[in-house]
Formats: structure tokens, C-alpha cells, sequence
């Protein structure tokens, strides 16, 4: 995305570019079931460490 968009380098610098909390998938390729699954996913202790998303420059 940065290579394609070098101007969000400015923007996003030393932070993270993906936030956490929204799940966006076309109704096609999931089930309700994986729904379920992950919304239960969801509910248990939130995790504060967002490092497995950095931004490389």
C-alpha cells in the first residue's frame, strides 16, 4: 500500500496503518459459522499489542 501510495508515509509514520475492530469480508466466501466464531473471538481479553501490523518503509 506505501509503495503504491508513498504520500501516506507522511501520515502514518511510526504508527500502524490497520486498525483493530472491523471485520470486512464479502458475504460469499464466510459462513455464519465463522461468524459466530469470530465475533466470540472477540469478546474475550483485548490484546493492546498491534506490533504483528507495523509499517515498513
Amino acid at each position: 500500500m506505501l509503495q503504491e501510495f508513498p504520500s501516506l508515509r507522511k501520515k502514518f509514520w511510526g504508527r500502524h496503518f490497520w486498525a483493530r475492530g472491523y471485520l470486512a469480508v464479502s458475504s460469499g466466501t464466510i459462513t455464519d459459522e465463522m461468524i459466530k466464531e469470530y465475533i466470540n473471538e472477540q469478546e474475550g481479553e483485548q490484546v493492546a499489542d498491534d506490533s504483528r501490523f507495523p509499517i515498513d518503509g
